[in-house]
């Protein structure tokens, strides 16, 4: 199997593993606990912290453990949100935040909480005049995504940073998918919180952490006394030491994303040079060095996900959340592309394990399979 889809989520490291299995199998004592195993467990929790802390740029007391991104998003909006000063109870997004955020800001809508969505460009990036102008001393909490999962757009987080607090506004940003795919710091990326998740750089599912500035107000979602009574719940102490054994590896992670760029590069060159009716959406905007969401023609994407898996071939439609339906991706709506090149859309991203040979692969066999299909497309095209 050649495995195109890191965006997804990515195969643990043989590292991760060997870190986390004397962890099940002789540390597994909760860590509150006061005996000498349960402070062993703690010990090991501490060092996990510190690496984490270390590799991201960020102190120690600054790491919240949640069990993934997705909880981190919903206790940085609510949590940050509930903490507010009165008056501000507004609350940005914008419009192309991965399925599962904007389920959460359909939920604050329908609670009655003001939500507002910043738009897009037709080439994917932010639309900052509509930001500006939403962004006002009213706004409690600003949320936006670092890269998009679907096109790797990246988001301008400086920038909106400036604008949220100008506006005496927080920032949070859902950094799942470009931690470990772009240098990162969170003592200079200008947010006040960060949610990630450990799957997405080659560590387990089920675990992730929220970075909160020190002295940023939140308001616990969860009750209990861990993690500095921030997040309630017995940490997951394995899966933060697989965690914390994934950032370890990461190394220059500039020089790896140079790599899957070249790598990106020569893939999209060669479907184009062999399927002319290649489209590769945002390639001329900064995106993720392994990311490339493209369509064949109008091809269904069902059907040439079949064909892929024929290859052994692993790819997916964009959202992994949304695989398999027949509704259009929202991000690409978003961007003004029509509902019948939108359900053609065909996501391939590479990761650590991707290599030339398994590009040379997919171009030697992907094209002579689809252009006949494109062939009979355009014979049948009114």
């Amino acid at each position: 199997m050649i495995y195109l889809d890191h965006n997804a989520t990515t195969p643990p490291a043989p590292a991760v593993i060997a870190a986390m299995l004397p962890v099940l199998s002789g540390v597994w004592a909760n860590t509150s606990s006061q005996h000498g195993p349960g402070q062993d467990a703690k010990r090991a929790l501490g060092a996990a912290r510190a690496t984490v802390a270390r590799v991201l740029g960020c102190k120690t007391v600054e790491v919240i453990f949640t069990s993934g991104a997705t909880e981190a998003n919903h206790l940085a909006v609510r949590g940050l949100l509930a903490a507010a000063a009165p008056g501000r109870n507004r609350v940005v997004f914008t419009s192309v935040e991965h399925a599962g955020h904007l389920r959460l800001a359909r939920s604050l809508a329908e609670a009655g909480i003001p939500v507002d969505f910043i738009t897009v460009r037709a080439n994917g990036t932010l639309d900052m005049a509509a930001a500006a102008a939403l962004i006002k001393p009213d706004v409690a909490l600003v949320s936006l995504m670092a890269a998009n999962n679907e096109t790797g757009v990246l988001m301008p987080v400086a920038e909106v940073a400036a604008l949220a607090h100008a506006a005496g506004a927080v920032l949070h940003v859902d950094a799942t998918q470009f931690i470990g795919k772009q240098p990162f710091n969170f003592s200079t990326c200008g947010a006040d919180a960060v949610s990630l998740s450990a799957h997405k750089f080659q560590g387990p599912k089920g675990v992730g952490a929220l970075l909160l500035r020190q002295g940023v107000a939140l308001v616990p979602q969860t009750l209990g006394s861990q993690e500095r009574g921030r997040r309630g719940g017995t940490e997951n102490l394995a899966g933060i030491v697989g965690m914390a054994a994934a950032l370890d590896l990461l190394g220059d992670v500039a020089t790896q994303a140079i790599r899957l760029a070249t790598l990106r590069d020569v893939l999209e060159t060669g479907l184009k040079q062999a399927l002319p009716e290649t489209h590769v959406w945002c390639q001329t905007v900064p995106r993720l060095p392994g990311t490339s969401y493209l369509r064949f023609g109008q091809l269904s994407v069902d059907v040439v996900l079949q064909r892929l898996d024929r290859l052994g071939v692993a790819a997916s439609s964009g959202a992994a959340c949304s695989s398999g339906g027949s509704e259009p991706s929202h991000v690409l709506t978003a961007m003004g592309v029509p509902a019948e090149e939108a359900l053609a859309a065909v996501r391939f991203s590479l990761g650590a394990t991707s290599t030339l040979a398994d590009v040379n692969h997919l171009l030697q066999t992907l094209p002579p399979l689809l252009a006949p299909l494109l062939h009979e497309e355009l014979l049948t095209a009114p």
